[in-house]
């Protein structure tokens, strides 16, 4: 048996090891950094505790949290193992005798918060001592694009400077590419290995509703999981107290947790919740990171968290100990509202605002997935899986509708202006809005120009979600948000695969002088098969003499008001949405031959 398994099973009573943590352990023991990703219950604090025992001299862990200190320290202290923490929820009194017992080698572990470490007079002590390693926790704090709660963070770049023998470690549950690169570039000048563990978390399933009353909705969801353990997100402090009230007005036992909270109070809730099996916690994101409570059962959402790696990481609280558990997540448009203006009215700086912008946005291109939501979780975090056959859209596939043409237009619009610009834009050039924008780029001037117009912008920023979510188009986060078309989206734009889209409810076709533009039903698009069939193939015929998307001769939307309407004249055709003078012109007759002979 090695000196790490002998370990792990004298001291924490293990036989093995779980994915990925022995790889990490022995790279830290051969005295080389590391950035390890690792989800919500993979055994993080292992990967540096363990290797933190076999060095010679002590290790330091900076922690955000009290609540994580506390719990990590005393299960260290329980089996036996010589660590300490200092934070401000101990006197002065206890704070120092714990720094000059590591001071005097009687503290193998020391868990201190960054605010602490990063004192001038603390750093010239620990200088004058032999620090084996220094182990960041949620590191994605220290990323100018990661978690802007703990500013102190971005000090603790200056560690490699201060301890240059030292081992930088560094863990987190959730960080992209880009914020992957950032953090290992400021706390080790990119040399640091960085370990991506898998982030698909099997246990968990996962369902999306729009909200439309998160109390009924959230009720239906908790009576099949009553006297079981959970979290309710919300959005503010004034959300958590009306939701825990509502709560226990409906026979549920629930308590609010926010970060106005006094810390007695806050302590008293997390005791509870660490002690009961049947306490529902209504919480803002200040509840939850290093609570390790194994048994959560479910983890539901009745406001839009702010990225899709604060959701990945808040549903991770669900599930720890491997067993089944549930996830809900509620959107509305009025959330998208308020995560917006969280960002932009943050005195962060302008491309931080553009990036978290970005974040949130492929949060709701989650949302609005029509796939397999584990599929599409998994692909923000480049991880592919097979589809896991219990979300809801596994379990209750969504409407789906034939929208190639639709597709067309939008990635059309994507490719004839350089795949340059993001979603707003590219919705005012299918839409033919002759915004400033446009006309300085001479957008307006492209064949793609408007051939959208018949439908509403909320109309497009979903579809443009479901485009990206489906994995057609791809967020340039790197190129400011730039919708960028991905092998298969070309095999749409070029006539190889069919597109089809989740229903969207709010396809408003825009106000204009003409008729209005009912939305054809199923059943009499059935009625209408064959005339239908007969306008698209006529379409095409002149598309292809055109060389041209078949959009571009008329969008479905309007063959559909030649169904509806059946024009007699070419007076009447024009007063449909999508028939402009020249469109008349080029293809009036033609249409008009097909409607007549109906």
């Amino acid at each position: 048996m090695s000196e790490i398994h002998k370990i792990l099973s004298d001291i924490w009573g293990y036989n093995s090891f779980r994915a990925g943590q022995e790889e990490i352990i022995n790279h830290l023991l051969n005295k080389k950094s590391v950035l390890a990703i690792m989800p919500t219950g993979g055994g993080k604090s292992l990967c540096f505790q363990i290797p933190a025992l076999l060095f010679e001299s002590q290790t330091i862990v900076i922690s955000p949290l009290v609540s994580l200190m506390d719990d990590q320290v005393n299960t260290l202290k329980d089996l036996y193992v010589k660590a300490e923490r200092m934070h401000s929820d101990m006197s002065e009194d206890v704070r120092a005798h714990a720094w000059e017992q590591f001071k005097n080698g009687e503290i193998k572990i020391l868990y201190i918060s960054p605010e602490s470490l990063m004192q001038k007079s603390r750093i010239s002590e620990l200088q004058a001592l032999k620090i084996s390693m220094f182990v960041i926790d949620e590191a994605h704090c220290i990323s100018k694009w990661g978690a802007s709660f703990r500013k102190d963070y971005e000090q603790l770049k200056d560690l490699k400077t201060f301890f240059p023998e030292a081992i930088i470690s560094a863990f987190t549950a959730t960080a992209d590419e880009e914020t992957r690169e950032d953090i290992n570039n400021k706390l080790t000048n990119g040399k640091g290995k960085i370990f991506l563990n898998k982030f698909n978390r099997p246990n968990l399933s996962l369902a999306v509703q729009e909200k439309n009353n998160w109390r009924s909705q959230l009720i239906d969801f908790l009576e099949q999981r009553k006297n079981q353990a959970g979290i309710v997100y919300c959005f503010s402090r004034k959300d958590t107290e009306s939701c825990a009230l509502f709560l226990r007005e409906s026979g549920f036992k629930a308590l609010p947790y926010h970060a106005g909270m006094e810390k007695k109070e806050k302590a008293s809730v997390q005791d509870m919740f660490m002690t009961e099996d049947n306490l529902i916690i209504c919480a803002t994101i200040a509840f939850g990171m290093g609570i390790d409570k194994a048994n959560v059962r479910f983890v539901a959402h009745i406001s839009l968290p702010g990225s899709m790696e604060n959701f990945y990481q808040e549903i991770g609280r669900a599930g720890r100990d491997g067993l089944e558990s549930d996830t809900l997540l509620m959107f509305g448009l009025q959330d998208l509202f308020q995560r917006r203006k969280h960002i932009y009215d943050s005195e962060a700086s302008e491309e931080w605002k553009l990036k978290e912008g970005q974040r949130l946005e492929s949060l709701m291109a989650y949302c609005d997935s029509a796939i397999c939501r584990r599929q599409t979780l998994l692909s923000y975090f480049e991880e592919t899986c097979e589809s896991c056959g219990k979300c809801d859209n596994c379990l209750n596939p969504p409407q789906m509708i034939e929208g190639t043409e639709y597709a067309q237009m939008v990635l059309s619009a994507i490719y004839r202006t350089g795949q340059s610009f993001g979603a707003n834009h590219i919705i005012d050039v299918v839409r033919g809005v002759d915004s400033p924008k446009v006309k300085q780029r001479a957008h307006d001037k492209i064949k793609t120009f408007g051939v959208g117009r018949t439908a509403s912008a909320d109309f497009w920023k979903t579809f443009i979600r479901q485009l990206v979510s489906s994995k057609y188009l791809k967020i340039n986060i790197k190129k400011y948000g730039a919708l960028q078309i991905t092998k298969s989206g070309a095999d749409i734009l070029k006539g190889e695969l069919d597109y089809f889209y989740r229903k969207i409810s709010f396809n408003t076709p825009i106000k204009e002088k003409r008729i209005k533009p009912e939305t054809i039903d199923a059943d009499t698009l059935d009625d209408e098969k064959e005339l239908f069939s007969a306008l698209k193939s006529k379409r095409m015929e002149l598309a292809r003499k055109r060389r041209v998307p078949a959009y571009i001769i008329f969008p479905d939307a309007t063959l559909h008001q030649m169904l509806l309407h059946k024009p007699k004249t070419l007076e009447e055709m024009a007063k449909l949405n999508g028939v402009g003078p020249q469109k008349l012109e080029k293809y009036g007759e033609d249409f008009l031959a097909i409607l007549t002979k109906s």
